[in-house]
């Protein structure tokens, strides 16, 4: 599988905006996903309430998280579940294969789970002896043609169907040669016929988890697909792999965060499954693992507890930022080299991982707001984003140039008649350069604008100089009121 790097956005970025394929992939991620959402909000009149209430709920786990722990803890255990509380990533990796081996496994179902992908579970269970298959279908499509996943709620939205099909002709060569992938219908076929034999013969499924709720010892999983249902239910051990913050204090709660859910994802008013799990089967029960694992990771997000970033621990995972960005639209998931990606990505990777490995997310941003205002844990990202900025600057890990550009920036701020100077001479100078063309197709120190696109030259006199005389004609104006009186 590709290696993961933050620290190389500027390239990847520059290599995704040439990548033709990528970009006709990426249209659907600026269409279907944004319209859904706005349909789907319009229909739920309660939803501002709804984004209330389930930021509260978050809120107030975050706050008391150590009670509602040990209270899912004791819950899932008096039905036969084994709770694993790890610290890091190789403590998890270590944790779930033993369990493997336990089992005396070999063959591993997954369905979707960014946790997984976190803590790079598929390749150390690989090395470990086990053959891991991802049951997603985007998940499958990915991890067949050794990439990590692109989005956290479609793994392949950046590949394209005719990909797909090279993909599984590629991978499937006991398939006849001549067969028809032309469409959507005939490759999901082909992924079920190939996933149906892990199913039955898998020992161990693993799952991500939405939700934990505290007060039944329940993992809520939701899906579009039933995959992760026969992932859970056939195996003979089920392991569940979530971090700390995905913890609810009850199934009312729960209700209230999967109504936004939904929602803001994909613009469904419920996913096609919401599945309920938790301990081993029961006697008379007829089907169910005769184990049940959960694996709760921490990994940095106990750091982050009371401090100027908590309000990330909120996060639900379900995309609307990433869906709404900009940057994401433009250049997709894998130039930012993080499992992590979008607005929520960018704050999450500097703290789970290092501000200086990646220094370069929290910059991926034009600070439009769209994020915030999509969130439905009302999470203020470019608040974040900012915050992580100021540390990089102060840290000394933007470039020479930038630094050296924001002390001039701050200098002519603190100093009116300079800086009002020095617009007017910047905007002359950019009236003469582009006074054929209108704009300017080159520019000194702006090649990453007029790379992509005409920089229009300034007309009348700028925002300040009119603001200027705006305030000057007002305070003229009240003064003349006054003398009057």
């Amino acid at each position: 599988m590709t290696p993961l790097s933050s620290g190389g956005f500027p390239a990847n970025a520059r290599d995704a905006l040439a990548d033709e394929k990528l970009q006709a992939a990426l249209v659907n991620v600026r269409t279907i996903f944004r319209g859904n959402r706005t349909r789907a909000v319009a229909a739920t009149p309660e939803f501002e309430a709804l984004r209330d209430a389930g930021a509260a709920v978050k809120r107030h786990v975050v706050e008391n998280l150590d009670a509602y722990l040990e209270r899912f803890i004791a819950a899932a255990e008096a039905r036969g579940g084994v709770v694993h509380l790890c610290a890091d990533a190789a403590s998890a990796r270590e944790t779930i294969a033993a369990i493997c081996r336990g089992e005396g496994a070999k063959l591993v179902t997954k369905g979707k789970s960014m946790v997984t992908e976190e803590i790079g579970l598929n390749p150390y269970l690989e090395s470990q002896g086990f053959t891991p298959v991802e049951t997603d279908l985007g998940e499958y499509i990915v991890q067949l043609r050794g990439e990590p996943p692109s989005h956290i709620i479609a793994p392949a939205c950046h590949v394209k169907k005719e990909q797909v099909a090279e993909t599984f002709r590629a991978a499937h060569p006991h398939r006849p040669a001549e067969r028809d992938l032309s469409t959507h219908e005939a490759l999901l076929a082909e992924a079920r016929a190939e996933l149906r034999a892990r199913f039955l013969s898998a020992d161990v499924g693993i799952t991500g988890a939405n939700l934990l709720i505290a007060e039944t010892g329940d993992a809520v999983l939701v899906t579009n697909e039933g995959n992760g249902d026969l992932t859970q239910s056939l195996p003979r051990c089920h392991i569940v792999v979530a971090s700390i913050e995905k913890l609810v204090p009850t199934l009312e709660d729960a209700a209230t965060v999967l109504r936004v859910l939904g929602r803001s994802a994909t613009g469904q008013a419920a996913s096609s499954y919401t599945t309920l799990s938790g301990g081993v089967a029961q006697p008379g029960e007829r089907g169910g693992p005769a184990a049940c694992h959960v694996v709760i990771l921490d990994n940095g997000r106990s750091a982050m507890l009371g401090g100027k970033y908590e309000e990330m621990l909120r996060c639900i995972r379900c995309g609307a930022c990433i869906n709404h960005c900009p940057i994401f639209a433009a250049v997709g998931g894998h130039a930012y080299g993080a499992v992590y990606v979008g607005p929520m990505g960018s704050v999450l990777t500097p703290l789970l991982q290092s501000l200086e490995e990646a220094r370069h997310l929290p910059h991926a941003c034009t600070m439009c707001g769209r994020c915030a205002e999509v969130c439905p844990m009302k999470i203020p990202l470019p608040d974040l984003l900012r915050r992580l900025r100021e540390e990089t600057h102060a840290a000394a890990l933007t470039s020479a140039r930038s630094r050296m550009g924001l002390r001039l920036w701050t200098f002519l701020a603190q100093h009116p008649s300079l800086y009002r100077g020095a617009g007017r001479l910047a905007a002359a100078a950019l009236r003469l350069a582009g006074r054929r063309a209108g704009a300017l197709r080159r520019w000194p120190l702006a090649g990453g604008w007029t790379r992509f696109r005409d920089l229009p030259v300034p007309q009348g006199g700028g925002f300040v100089a009119r603001a200027y005389r705006g305030d000057r004609t007002g305070r003229a104006a009240e003064g003349d009121g006054a003398d009057g009186q």
